[in-house]
């Protein structure tokens, strides 16, 4: 039974619900509501987290097919479209790729409409991108802009306000049961807009799939994103896409919080030194990959070692190499302090360093390369002999799931007979995997979640329009 309604619950009825607090719930309620429908919004997240893991960004993936103030060069549509599809190894929906690649050239000028403001490259301050614009102050800055045109619009935003399920077996309107901390209610609505991510807060889904590795997983965004309402819509027929149980997994600092770390965590350097697991053994080449693909290729990996922990470790010269982190680094004297310290079997440590050191060939080619060793370092291969030594341990942080629901070219989401649930849409990483498969691209997800948000937003106007 529904408890009674309080000052600062959400309404029992609406027009239009967005289930979400990210950058697609966001965009998808602002088209709504501009395009002239009452709009409803519901975050389960506490204020304090309010942006899922767009908190986190710093930039958008856009085409366009000339240089401008924000992006020099070009990036044509078509371009876009072929980076999607080798990134998504085959099994994205080619018609939603150039759905999204037409959409990203329109959205700087969207977004700075709703005031978010960007980064300019004449100033100097970014890296050359001809494929991504930045956020002036990140992502946190963008929600905010959102957030903020949304509540002068009249969109209200229910934070720590829970939808239960989405209620397809029962007649239009849809109507869900919401929990409010230790309130239940519901709420009415001619069309809903789900913008509430995947399962990647949730280690017993993920463990259908990965065992008990899942239970090494640090989660780098909220902890709210458990998938009850993807499970949901599962059970009642919609159509999936992507594979159970993909994700995408990076390095992160194994000290990070459980949650909520977001892009700090992160590690990298890891092509300057040696990364050793629980053993005290080697297990890839540190440099075969040193593009933006570095960090899930390590975080695949890392979900593979013994309890799911290894360790980057770098001599001195080797640090004046590197990053910053946000965590400082574990350091002793000698590597034989070190691996004590770490807890790593001693003589181990010690043999692997010694074959490495025997294994190395100098050249002239990026430090030098192993011949004999397995597995090799094929470039980078600098002796690890000058103290201070450091250490890092490193964990597999995920930060999405690779496994959603399909929407089509509306963003209306598709059951497994191909037909669509009537004034149901879906953007953001519920439905990304429809496009991304189990690959990414480097600011693809906030510009599937702002594209698709637009887009069920003003599909969901019109369909409350025409069917009431």
């Amino acid at each position: 039974m529904a408890d009674r309604p309080r000052p600062g619950d959400p309404p029992p009825s609406t027009e239009i619900l967005v289930v979400g607090g990210g950058i697609a719930a966001y965009c998808a309620a602002l088209a709504a509501r501009q395009a002239g429908a009452a709009v409803t919004l519901i975050d389960r997240a506490p204020p304090a987290l309010r942006g899922g893991n767009a908190r986190h960004s710093r930039n958008l993936r856009l085409a366009h097919a000339a240089p401008s103030r924000l992006s020099p060069g070009c990036y044509r549509p078509d371009e876009f479209v072929a980076d999607l599809a080798r990134a998504s190894h085959g099994l994205g929906d080619l018609d939603l790729a150039r759905r999204l690649a037409d959409g990203s050239t329109e959205l700087p000028d969207w977004l700075e409409r709703q005031g978010v403001r960007f980064e300019e490259p004449a100033a100097g301050a970014l890296p050359y991108s001809r494929k991504t614009a930045f956020f002036l102050g990140g992502g946190k800055a963008m929600i905010n802009a959102l957030s903020r045109r949304a509540a002068a619009l009249g969109v209200a935003a229910h934070q720590d306000t829970m939808a239960l399920r989405v209620g397809l077996d029962s007649a239009r309107p849809y109507r869900l049961p919401l929990c409010i901390g230790e309130r239940s209610t519901t709420i009415d609505a001619r069309a809903v807009i789900l913008a509430c991510g995947g399962y990647q807060a949730n280690p017993a889904w993920l463990a259908e799939t990965w065992g008990a590795a899942a239970d090494n997983f640090i989660v780098r965004g909220l902890p709210q994103v458990t998938g009850e309402l993807l499970r949901d819509l599962f059970e009642h027929g919609a159509a999936s896409t992507g594979v159970p149980g993909a994700c995408h997994l990076v390095a992160v600092d194994a000290r990070s919080p459980p949650a909520d770390g977001g892009i700090v965590t992160r590690i990298d350097g890891l092509s300057w030194g040696l990364v050793l697991d629980r053993d005290g053994r080697r297990f890839l080449d540190e440099a075969a990959e040193l593009s933006p693909r570095r960090y899930s290729v390590w975080g695949r990996q890392l979900a593979r070692c013994p309890g799911g922990i290894a360790f980057l470790i770098l001599d001195a010269e080797g640090q004046t190499r590197t990053t910053p982190s946000l965590y400082p680094p574990i350091t002793a004297p000698t590597l034989a302090e070190l691996a004590q310290t770490l807890d790593l079997p001693v003589a181990a440590v010690e043999r692997t360093v010694s074959d490495y050191h025997g294994a190395r060939h100098p050249d002239d080619r990026d430090g030098g390369h192993t011949e004999g060793l397995d597995p090799p370092k094929s470039r980078r291969a600098r002796p690890l002999c000058r103290p201070p030594f450091a250490a890092w341990p490193m964990a597999p942080g995920i930060t999405f799931t690779s496994h959603g629901i399909q929407v089509d070219t509306a963003a209306r989401v598709m059951r497994r007979d191909g037909r669509p649930f009537p004034s149901l849409f879906a953007a953001g990483m519920i439905m990304a995997p429809a496009i991304l498969g189990t690959g990414y691209l480097a600011g693809a997800a906030l510009t599937i979640g702002a594209v698709f948000g637009r887009l069920a937003g003003e599909q969901a106007a019109r369909d409350v329009r025409t069917r009431h």
